[in-house]
């Protein structure tokens, strides 16, 4: 059974302020108190992992033994079908040291070449910890189609090419409300809400 939250101060396991910024308004109708990993000068961890649920794992329990508070972390990307799932769990170093996404994003059309396959997902995991050890995870995933050129200036990362099933705008050309009823981030934190934050029926 999962533990739950109630009135601690919750430490987000992210040194990316797009991360942060959408974990923190969808946590805000709970009323918790929210610090980042960067504010509390807590190093970020290597991510040895070969999933996002284990990388997401390793950040979350590396915060809540570095704060000793309660900690999420959550490691996601874009899979792209033709590309065998990449860039996966390395989207965030297709950036490169400098987090050029407009560089990540030229690459991914370079690598997809001529291909007619423009299918790709957003997977997110979110790992919740506790200093005591207790942790869980719950992932959450979104189908779409990627389009050349990016389209929009909102959201970050790949949103600008990402255009979800069911729309015909990209995650960059959404408001935040609208993405956060939809995304992959929100797919996840859904889960997470219902073991965490609502009563057993």
């Amino acid at each position: 059974m999962t533990a739950r939250l109630a009135g601690e101060t919750l430490v987000i396991a992210s040194h990316n302020p797009g991360k942060l910024r959408e974990i923190a308004d969808l946590l805000e109708p709970f009323g918790m108190t929210v610090t980042s990993a960067g504010d509390l000068g807590l190093a970020e961890p290597e991510e040895t992992g070969a999933t996002f649920a284990e990388n997401a794992a390793l950040k979350a329990r590396a915060a809540t033994q570095g704060a000793g508070l309660p900690a999420l972390a959550d490691d996601s990307g874009l899979a792209v079908r033709a590309l065998g799932g990449q860039p996966g769990i390395h989207s965030a170093r297709w950036a490169g040291p400098d987090k050029d996404f407009g560089a990540a994003m030229a690459r991914v059309e370079r690598e997809l070449g001529q291909t007619d396959d423009r299918r790709a997902a957003f997977v997110c995991a979110l790992c919740l910890a506790w200093p005591d050890g207790a942790q869980e995870t719950f992932e959450g995933r979104v189908e779409g189609q990627l389009v050349s050129p990016p389209r929009g200036g909102r959201g970050f990362g790949y949103d600008p090419i990402f255009v979800p099933e069911g729309y015909e705008i990209t995650f960059g050309e959404m408001v935040p409300a609208e993405k956060h009823k939809i995304s992959h981030r929100a797919r996840a934190f859904a889960k997470l809400v219902r073991a965490v934050f609502e009563a057993p029926a």
